[in-house]
């Protein structure tokens, strides 16, 4: 089962404080949408509203085209998988995803064996006997998802699922999510704070900010061609240096850039680490190193343009170059982003 959603002019409050502002959003029926932002941007709510853990003060939410606004979570087509699992300790794995067909009245046999389709689809089908303190917290994770898909829901909604799981195995269940979405097809709304998380597993990555919707797009898209400043900040790290756009170019402290401003004036070019190497048409001139660290897949190394010595940049080199005490810099125009300096303040 799979279902479209559609928030409308979403409004909640929290006593006199509003945390969401109006939010609209369109969800494609089998779509993975990850809400993305920091704590405090209203993501969490909006997911509780989804689910029908709490009310808007103004708007709509449709699944499926009906209006499920003011249902409760028993009666929407949407199940949550929370970051605490609640799995019942005393139960068997197949028990605790049966506990929701229980519950529906669905017979002993019927519900054990939809049990056992959904532990085979989570990689767990020998473990249906196991209680959950006997397995890992990967596991519990996957157990947690099995219930949740066992009950068919249209919609299935993830609130930092990923979040008590150590790096490596989060990196593994971000890519066993997306495969078992992608076999099941249903809807899956994921919020998250962690950016890598969310471009790994995300049709589109919706960024929040102070309860209103500051960017949405495909993840490509949103890191390499951000909307905003505040989106082009949060999602990695970058490189911010002040500008001028004038007569069809920004100059920079570190040199004049061949790049399409958004209009006249003060602006703020921003640059990748990836971005500013070696070897690209623009030369930035050169820098002295300030300091490097080796992470494997690249040197993450601190520089100072010898063009602009009030500047600290941020650069990636490959991991077999080892970085010398000066570096020459440049970087692709396609590779920049400008904004007008007055998004710094917004």
């Amino acid at each position: 089962m799979t279902a479209s959603v559609t928030i409308e002019r979403v409004v909640h409050r929290y006593g006199p404080q509003t945390v969401l502002h109006g939010v609209s959003l369109e969800i494609g029926a089998g779509e993975y949408v990850v809400l993305l932002g920091p704590s405090g941007c209203g993501k969490t709510t909006l997911l509780s509203i989804l689910g029908g853990f709490a009310s808007p003060a103004e708007g709509r939410v449709l699944i499926g085209g009906r209006d499920v606004t003011r249902l409760p979570p028993a009666r929407r087509p949407t199940t949550t998988v929370f970051q605490d699992y609640a799995l019942f300790p005393h139960m068997t794995l197949r028990d605790n995803v049966a506990f929701g067909l229980r519950m529906a009245g669905m017979g002993r046999a019927e519900r054990h064996a939809r049990a056992d389709r959904q532990l085979a689809l989570v990689g767990l089908e020998h473990a249906g006997a196991k209680r959950p303190h006997e397995v890992s917290g990967g596991q519990r994770q996957r157990v947690a998802l099995a219930r949740a898909l066992a009950v068919e829901p249209d919609v299935l909604l993830l609130d930092e699922p990923l979040g008590a799981l150590d790096l490596k195995l989060r990196r593994a269940m971000q890519d066993e999510l997306k495969a078992i979405q992608r076999r099941v097809g249903t809807t899956f709304v994921h919020v998250t704070h962690d950016q890598e998380e969310a471009m790994a597993i995300a049709d589109r990555i919706v960024v929040m900010r102070a309860g209103r919707i500051e960017d949405e797009g495909t993840p490509d898209r949103i890191y390499r061609r951000p909307r905003t400043l505040f989106a082009a900040g949060f999602m990695g790290e970058m490189n911010r240096v002040p500008a001028r756009a004038a007569g069809g170019a920004v100059q920079t402290p570190l040199g004049t850039l061949p790049v399409a401003p958004p209009g006249e004036g003060e602006a703020v070019l921003c640059l990748r680490p990836e971005a500013l190497g070696r070897g690209g048409p623009c030369d930035l001139g050169e820098a002295r190193l300030d300091g490097a660290a080796f992470l494997g897949t690249h040197w993450r190394v601190h520089l100072v343009p010898e063009r602009a010595p009030d500047l600290r940049l941020v650069a990636q080199l490959p991991p077999h170059a080892a970085p010398g005490e000066r570096l020459r810099l440049s970087v692709d125009p396609a590779e920049v982003t400008v904004f007008p300096a007055a998004a710094e303040a917004a």
